[in-house]
């Protein structure tokens, strides 16, 4: 399995449009700070998979390989707004599941063109594709949200964003499966002490030492937390790192990191 993160912001991105603090005047000088909206990719066996599809370069992506099935967590617009896009292309359908969510986001379930929106997955009932075992996990947020826990058969990867803390049923469900890589939201500083839908650092990273796995990842990063991570510095722990665009996780019986 090859996990590579697309997109690690929050729905307001790095750089914030206006915003001039220190993280978002760092990212338009220096690219390699920017952080698109949060969304990842998996390629197993030579298919490619795709969690999440807010990307709005998206329709190029996949002209240049076709994926094999769309992941999505959620339906808000940061999470699906390259569908509007793609979804007029041509060719054999590409198989899209997520959520059961009767509203969707705008038409994309009426005019859905060479997107064939599946039925609404069940929490906990595993999907198989090829040499990939995908189980959706349900998360806490303000619209039906799911995670994903992927198996290759070789190594577990959950991956959970949007969420404020985790359902319990999730937790448990977790710990039974024991992940071995753990990509997880931290949305806010730890100054947010009041967050709504999404963590903050210091949340991110007690659930992460409650589930205790070899590896970790925190995504879905706003740019305040990257202000205060210039500022004050954040000490991680040794198996935590926060994720960057474009990165990969490579594992193949043990776990690799590769930019």
């Amino acid at each position: 399995m090859e996990f590579r993160f697309s997109g690690t912001g929050d729905s307001a991105q790095v750089p914030r449009f206006g915003c001039q603090c220190p993280a978002c005047t760092r990212a338009r000088v220096f690219s390699n700070h920017q952080r698109g909206p949060c969304c990842a990719e998996v390629s197993v066996n030579g298919r490619r998979y795709l969690l999440d599809a807010g990307r709005m370069d998206l329709a190029h992506s996949c002209e240049l390989e076709r994926p094999a099935a769309i992941l999505l967590t959620h339906y808000h617009a940061d999470h699906v707004q390259g569908l509007f896009h793609l979804r007029w292309g041509t060719g054999e359908p590409i198989p899209v599941f997520g959520p059961k969510d009767p509203n969707g986001c705008a038409d994309l379930y009426r005019n859905s063109g060479v997107l064939g929106f599946q039925p609404g997955l069940k929490p906990f009932r595993a999907l198989d594709f090829d040499s990939l075992s995908v189980t959706p996990v349900p998360l806490n947020h303000s619209k039906p949200t799911l995670g994903y826990c992927l198996d290759d058969g070789g190594t577990r990867l959950a991956y959970l964003t949007d969420t404020l803390g985790l359902p319990l049923e999730t937790e448990r469900f977790l710990r039974d499966w024991g992940p071995d890589v753990v990509v997880l939201d931290a949305t806010h500083p730890a100054s947010h002490e009041n967050p709504r839908n999404h963590n903050n650092i210091t949340q991110a990273l007690d659930i992460i030492t409650r589930l205790d796995p070899p590896r970790a990842w925190l995504t879905h990063i706003s740019h305040e937390l990257d202000a205060e991570c210039l500022a004050n510095g954040v000490e991680l722990p040794p198996k935590v790192r926060m994720a960057r665009d474009g990165e990969s996780v490579m594992t193949a019986g043990r776990l690799e990191t590769a930019s």
